[in-house]
């Protein structure tokens, strides 16, 4: 490995994920520590890590939070640490991704993290960016993977001018649904969710829901005044998540996902499969909150 002056890494964190089992011995748990290891060998200035926040309550198989030996070990190896939850709304992103950032400094001074710019109420801030201020300047959506499309209207927003390429539009598609999926959808409104479905829909999963409550995202349409919830892996489907579009009956697109985690719409996507493009997205640091960070980080370097 070369040296460099910063490393930025996010170690695979299904391990840690509050939706998953939380084996911190699961094999891809074990990279986090891996982590440590090339941060040891390479001595960067400063490094950044990035993880969900199922890390903070995460434990080993002695009962001892992960979090802390993290730190212990950063600090062992001659680093200052700075940790915060980082809410992806406050940086103008329209998106609201809570995720935990750790940040070492080399040179023992603690990192400040770069204050938030936006706020739900716009109280003192810029009032947070929504999910029609992200989106509603895109045409609507092709029904062909391959098709592209082009910009019919100015942008309506700060936001949609960021975004914005020079050229066709891609991966602006309709996710395929199924007719049971269609149904659903069109019974769902704005920020409503499965308890907007009808009683009689052939379900026993929403059924359950509606009896028995939780997962208040399932099935849920975006609110095109507010930032839309976590884009995960799974925006394809309308049971993993708020996913649905907040005024068409239908899904999110790839490029709808790519806007809301501040990819622009210059971003060419490479995978071999549509799920490979979704996990490439669902995963992401959303750039914008890189760049806040980098920008920052750089003051200390």
């Amino acid at each position: 490995m070369p040296h460099v002056d910063v490393v930025i890494g996010g170690p695979p964190c299904q391990s840690f994920s509050l939706a998953g089992k939380r084996d911190v011995e699961d094999e891809r748990g074990q990279l986090v520590w891996r982590y440590i290891q090339i941060i040891e060998h390479i001595e960067p200035k400063a490094f950044v890590f990035e993880n969900v926040t199922g890390l903070l309550s995460a434990k080993n198989a002695k009962g001892e939070k992960v979090i802390e030996l993290l730190k212990s070990a950063f600090i062992e190896i001659g680093y200052s640490i700075s940790t915060k939850v980082v809410n992806t709304a406050d940086y103008g992103i329209p998106q609201k991704r809570k995720r935990v950032i750790i940040v070492g400094l080399r040179n023992g001074e603690p990192f400040e993290f770069p204050a938030a710019t936006h706020s739900e109420d716009g109280s003192n801030f810029k009032r947070y960016v929504s999910v029609e201020e992200a989106l509603g300047d895109l045409p609507l959506a092709v029904s062909d993977e391959k098709e592209t499309t082009k910009y019919l209207v100015e942008p309506q927003s700060e936001y949609q001018k960021i975004m914005r390429g020079k050229g066709e539009i891609t991966e602006h598609f309709i996710p395929q649904m199924s007719e049971l999926d269609k149904y659903i959808i069109s019974h769902v409104k704005p920020g409503g969710n499965y308890m907007d479905i009808p009683a009689d829909v052939n379900s026993a999963r929403i059924k359950r829901l509606q009896r028995d409550g939780g997962h208040t995202t399932c099935y849920g349409r975006l609110r095109p005044d507010a930032p839309s919830y976590t884009i995960n892996t799974y925006f394809n489907r309308p049971n993993v998540g708020c996913n649905i579009h907040y005024s068409a009956d239908r899904l999110i697109t790839v490029r709808e996902a790519l806007r809301l985690q501040s990819f622009p719409d210059s971003y060419k996507l490479v995978s071999s499969s549509k799920q490979g493009k979704n996990l490439i997205v669902g995963n992401a640091v959303p750039p914008i909150l890189a760049e806040i960070i980098a920008n920052k980080l750089k003051e200390y370097i």
